[in-house]
């Protein structure tokens, strides 16, 4: 079979070559074929293309003629506008002269005009200032009278005032006298006033006296007002380190700061205390050390609560999680707490390698809190480290035999060995603390809290006190006030009659002093009389002289207003002459620009109708003394092999416009463009191309004669090989379902390839199912565990050992990873297997085995015995140990 397989393969590689070979030769016989008929559609475009050409040059060669037709059409049609602006210049220049002459007439006469208007404007001004003139003394005039009669009126006031006053004087001199006569005598009102002195100055010690304990109040509420500012300043800064927690633990972990918010409103519900999560409740001393307990502590506990009570803990989670979804985790605390318990060394045995705290020295946190993490993290039993501590590890892993230690930057994890006792560690290096790096100290907060309640009740003692000493301050101050009150109505009572006797000598002087300043009124009257009479005869005058001066102004004006207006009416005239004047030489300007440019344009269609001349002769061959024909022709030439031409096409009968050109230019150019990649050449290699098709035919048939004999071949050492393999393949899947039945489930071995041609890739595929709900699965590591691979690999083994002869099979730990029931089946299955007659010799090799397995006498059962407490190869006795055991077996019966 192997020989067969291996000729199979062999027979196989060559198919191949030859089946490439064969492709190949037939893809690059199909190019060639596909070449040659592109190219003999290349032969016919050649001559097409030529065909174009011819006609492109042609229409070159006519199209400077009519470019240079058109520009000398153009330069004859702007020649005649030139001449026709030409002559209108001349009819505008000759249509100024008149308005130009009336205009010089309009200024001479405007002169005129101007000086006299100037002469009445002099005379006007002249008569305006002696109006003025007189005017000014009319006004002096009669502010005089007006002051004269002001000066008067004030006299005859003055006297009416003097009289009333005398008169009032009078009245109040009487009065004073009447209550003058009505006064008691003052002398029995002093002993009075002693004793309302007296008790006015007790009242006012008094009053001092409680104003004085009034301003200590005060000094002493405003202390403890800014003591109690304090307070709430430092409570608030507490506080807002306590939100910085929350707020990270709100980014972090949404549903547990929600479940915070929700406990804080729902306390009462609890029998027992709740904890906070830990990561809020714990507060670190000193935060550089907060990275060693984010390290040791989950982020699950971290977020965790913590509750005394199994059924308030229930309680919460039935209304956090099911109530509200929020994902939650909640740890109860130990029933006798863990908070205090020391730890199994001391420090101090630990300061020699660097140790400087335990992990639950770093932080406080509530009972409950401590309790739990010393329970569940064993915090009281974790030291940590510094840098001296990591430069020495090895020294403290060995002589320490702690489980877990923390070094400046590193956590290490210590472990022993089951098998060999040998110590493991392992180190991670510590991640950066995110949570606890706030440091909120509870104690300190608390103290102010009791501290601010103590400064409340200390105000409130304040404020009762002084509002008593405010209220006898008011009733002192009210007594003070009556007091005062009598003492001024006793003192008044006492100096009134020596008041009223000076006021009435006084009043008496007023009256002598208003009696002798008299005035004459009816002299004053009579003397302004007089003046008035002289002031208005002087008005009358300059009246008169005024009126005249009006007049002779009045006509000035009228003799200037007409002189104005026929100077306006000059100004006009003059304005309108130069308006149509300045329309005229705008037009004039605009016309004499369009006539230099259309000169320009005519200049500059001449120059280029002598080059287009030039340049059309040069293309038709024509010299410059030689006369132009009337018609010039081409003939496209006859392009062998059978491809004619167009009929022949006259100069003249191609278009006669640029427009026409052009587009016959552009198409013509871009089929000629399409035609690319065209040369002389192409028949020829068109010719050779053919002749090697023929050669490429002819091989093609001899190498597919040669595939169809090795697929012959192929066919028939196939049919010796696969037959054999599929039997010898089925009775190894026989015994295989076999023994998986025996197991109470399935498998089966099948010969498996992708492509039945490729020969070196079957395979043998090995199905498996272990559960009777699942299908069978190709035994691959995705689908099986590793026990479960063991037990079909050593089964496959087995259902081999029947078709494969050999002197021994050495198994290696095969029931490693296998379950009990698995491994105890498959024991079974090797012990009856390798004790049947005619098998080979089976090593099995393992550490362990189950217990109550079944053995056969033609077993033999060797123990190797290794470790670090196995006796030295000089202290081996092996009749000693078997004496001992004889030793053992005849004790036990007795006992």
């Amino acid at each position: 079979m192997y020989r067969y397989h291996c000729e199979l393969k062999n027979f196989r590689e060559k198919e191949k070559q030859l089946e490439t070979s064969c492709k190949e030769k037939t893809e690059y016989l199909e190019k060639m074929v596909q070449r040659n008929e592109r190219y003999k559609q290349d032969v016919d475009r050649f001559y097409e293309r030529k065909r174009h050409l011819d006609l492109i040059e042609m229409l070159e060669a006519k199209r400077p003629w009519v470019e240079y037709e058109n520009v000398r059409q153009e330069y004859e049609e702007v020649k005649l506008v030139r001449d026709q602006v030409k002559e209108e210049i001349r009819k505008l220049k000759d249509g100024q002269i008149p308005i130009t002459h009336r205009i010089e007439e309009i200024d001479r006469q405007r002169y005129n005009l101007e000086t006299r208007i100037k002469e009445k404007a002099t005379d006007i001004k002249e008569t305006s200032q002696k109006c003025k003139q007189k005017q000014d003394l009319i006004e002096r005039k009669d502010k005089h009278i007006e002051e004269l009669q002001q000066a008067l009126t004030v006299k005859q006031n003055e006297e009416r005032d003097r009289q009333r006053r005398i008169s009032n004087t009078r009245k109040m001199i009487e009065d004073l006298q009447n209550e003058l006569k009505t006064t008691e005598n003052c002398e029995n009102l002093q002993p009075q006033i002693d004793a309302i002195t007296n008790d006015l100055r007790r009242v006012q010690d008094e009053k001092a006296l409680c104003e004085g304990e009034i301003i200590d109040k005060r000094r002493e509420r405003e202390m403890l007002e800014k003591e109690k500012q304090n307070v709430d300043d430092h409570i608030i800064r507490f506080d807002n380190l306590m939100n910085q927690k929350e707020d990270k633990l709100r980014q972090r972990y949404r549903d547990t700061y929600d479940a915070v918010l929700w406990l804080r409103n729902n306390r009462d519900k609890f029998k027992q205390r709740v904890c906070e999560p830990i990561m809020l409740t714990i507060n670190m001393k000193d935060n550089k050390n907060a990275k060693y307990i984010e390290n040791h502590i989950p982020s699950n506990d971290l977020r965790a609560f913590v509750f005394e009570s199994q059924e308030d803990m229930e309680v919460f989670l039935k209304e956090v999680r099911d109530n509200k979804k929020l994902r939650v985790n909640a740890v109860i605390a130990p029933k006798s707490s863990y908070a205090d318990k020391a730890p199994s060394r001391s420090l101090n045995e630990l300061k020699q390698y660097g140790f400087f705290s335990y992990l639950r020295e770093l932080f406080d946190a509530p009972d409950p809190v401590m309790s739990y993490l010393c329970c569940q993290y064993h915090i009281h039993e974790v030291p940590v480290g510094t840098e001296r501590t990591r430069e020495r590890i090895e020294r403290v892993i060995q002589e320490t035999r702690l489980k877990q230690i923390y070094t400046a930057e590193e956590k290490y994890v210590v472990k022993t060995s089951f098998y060999s006792n040998k110590v493991i560690s392992s180190n991670t290096s510590l991640k950066v603390a995110q949570f606890l790096t706030v440091t909120v100290d509870l104690e300190q907060r608390r103290h102010l809290e009791e501290q601010l309640k103590e400064i409340n009740r200390k105000l409130q003692a304040v404020d009762t006190g002084l509002f008593a000493l405010r209220e006898t301050n008011r009733r002192l101050e009210h007594k003070d006030n009556e007091l005062r009150q009598k003492k001024k109505e006793l003192l008044e009572r006492k100096t009134k009659k020596r008041q009223l006797e000076q006021k009435i000598s006084s009043k008496l002087g007023s009256i002598k002093l208003m009696e002798q300043d008299t005035c004459n009124l009816e002299e004053e009257e009579r003397k302004a009389s007089t003046k008035i009479k002289e002031l208005n005869v002087q008005k009358a005058k300059l009246v008169t002289e005024l009126t005249n001066l009006v007049k002779i102004c009045t006509s000035l004006h009228i003799q200037k207003v007409d002189l104005i207006l026929q100077n306006t009416t000059m100004i006009s005239e003059k304005n309108k002459l130069e308006s149509d004047y300045i329309a005229a030489s705008s037009q004039l300007r605009v016309i004499e620009q369009q006539f230099v440019e259309l000169d320009e344009n005519r200049m500059r269609l001449l120059q280029k109708c002598k080059e287009l001349m030039k340049r059309a002769r040069q293309v038709c061959n024509l010299s410059a003394e030689q006369i132009v024909p009337q018609e010039y022709q081409t003939q496209v030439p006859t392009i062998p092999n059978g491809h004619n031409s167009s009929l022949p096409m006259a100069f003249q009968d191609l278009p006669n416009t640029l427009d026409e050109i052009d587009a016959l230019l552009t198409e013509e150019r871009s089929r000629a463009s399409c035609f690319t990649g065209l040369n002389p050449t192409v028949v020829e290699e068109y010719t050779k191309r053919e002749e090697e098709i023929e050669q490429l035919t002819e091989e093609l048939k001899g190498k597919r004669v040669e595939l169809d004999k090795y697929r012959e071949s192929i066919s028939q050492v196939k049919e010796r090989w696969l037959n054999p393999l599929k039997e010898l393949v089925e009775k190894i899947n026989e015994k295989f379902s076999n023994f998986f039945s025996s197991m109470q489930c399935a498998g089966e071995v099948d010969l498996h390839t992708e492509n039945e041609e490729d020969y070196d890739k079957y395979g043998i595929r090995i199905r498996v199912k272990f559960r009777s709900s699942t299908q069978l699965h190709e035994l691959t590591p995705h689908h099986q565990s590793g026990g479960e691979r063991s037990v079909s690999t050593m089964l496959y083994l087995m259902a081999l050992q029947e078709l494969n002869r050999c002197p021994f099979r050495v198994v290696d730990e095969i029931n490693q990873g296998m379950d009990p029931i698995n491994e105890r089946r498959v024991f079974e299955m090797v012990v009856n297997t390798a004790c049947k007659e005619n098998t080979s010799q089976y090593f099995f090799i393992t550490p362990k085995l189950l217990q109550n397995l079944p053995y056969s006498e033609k077993m033999t059962v060797l123990f190797v015995y290794n470790g670090p407490h196995m006796l030295e190869p000089n202290r081996w006795n092996l009749k000693a140990f078997q004496r001992r055991r004889r030793r053992i077996t005849f004790t036990q019966p007795s006992q």
